[in-house]
């Protein structure tokens, strides 16, 4: 991997993947959440963040936009503070599935425990995890209170989004009782369920989420704010869960095409993170098959390419 990553030479490449891949079509919103549907798919941004708090931003990244799956990266890291790594790992896991991300098979296949905190069981099993057990608005304020140390600001629900994803989350309420039928979910499951909705229903922009993955990029410390947010020795267990799921059933490609452990969400943002050198966001509404942005994966691809950049390089 490259020593040094120069400022002018991330900033050279976000601007010559924005430029190549703007005009880039295929892919569509993701038609099952009535809100994001009517997304304007046009929207295409890129965020960078170095762990010098230094930015470079191209195309639509003060948009607000909707969270989604990214908000399992936090979520993670927040029960990992709360109760440390080998609890996440004993009682979530960190398998990939192989799977789509609101897979119900998965859970019956390893019903010992719900393999990653970065699918959709997971993610639920998480939401139960979060400190303290039994009160719904005290474990809300943590989720937003972590999200808002690792952005550096705070985010912003979108109750438009969070009344849509409610009407239509029948999925994942089945995840939720089958977790709780093979006691993989360790609080009430509707209300579990209920703030991992709620939590993906979060607004949030391309540039706090490039600031939240530079703050897993410089092992824990918020570029813009200085905070330690959680302790070093995490940040390697984040990039590895985000390595090994972030793309869901397309991970290993996805790795072995770009080499930079990166997590989507439906809403059309993929953040990724290269230890040590930069946070990115990139974002754009329509989606392939496994519900990963079209745009924001060519976007990415391009600047891994551009910079020589691969974390299993030397």
């Amino acid at each position: 991997m490259k020593d040094t990553l120069t400022y002018e030479e991330l900033k050279a490449a976000v601007h010559a993947a924005y430029d190549a891949c703007k005009g880039l079509t295929g892919g569509q919103n993701a038609h099952y959440i009535p809100y994001l549907a009517n997304v304007d798919s046009s929207l295409f941004g890129i965020s960078a963040c170095m762990p010098d708090g230094r930015m470079i931003s191209v195309g639509d990244t003060n948009y607000k936009l909707g969270i989604e799956s990214v908000s399992k990266v936090p979520t993670a890291i927040l029960v990992m503070r709360q109760l440390g790594a080998d609890a996440l790992l004993e009682k979530i896991g960190a398998d990939a599935t192989g799977l789509p991300f609101n897979s119900v098979f998965a859970i019956l296949l390893e019903n010992d425990h719900p393999s990653t905190p970065l699918v959709n069981a997971g993610a639920v099993t998480a939401c139960s995890l979060v400190e303290p057990k039994g009160s719904a608005d005290q474990k809300w304020k943590a989720i937003v209170s972590n999200m808002t140390d690792l952005m550096g600001s705070e985010p912003e629900l979108i109750d438009e989004l969070y009344q849509s994803e409610s009407s239509t989350n029948f999925q994942n309420r089945s995840i939720a009782w089958l977790l709780k039928q093979y006691g993989r979910i360790y609080d009430d499951p509707e209300m579990s369920l209920d703030l991992y909705t709620r939590q993906c229903s979060m607004g949030v922009t391309a540039d706090q989420l490039a600031i939240m993955a530079a703050t897993i990029c410089a092992d824990g410390t918020n570029p813009k704010t200085g905070k330690q947010v959680f302790a070093p020795e995490l940040a390697p267990k984040v990039t590895s869960l985000m390595a090994t799921v972030g793309f869901y059933q397309h991970s290993g490609d996805w790795l072995y095409t770009t080499g930079l452990p990166a997590k989507t969400g439906v809403g059309g943002a993929v953040i990724g993170v290269m230890p040590g050198q930069f946070g990115i966001c990139a974002f754009s509404p329509p989606l392939d098959d496994a519900g990963n942005s079209v745009k924001a994966q060519a976007a990415l691809k391009h600047i891994m390419e551009g910079l020589k950049l691969n974390i299993f390089s030397r």
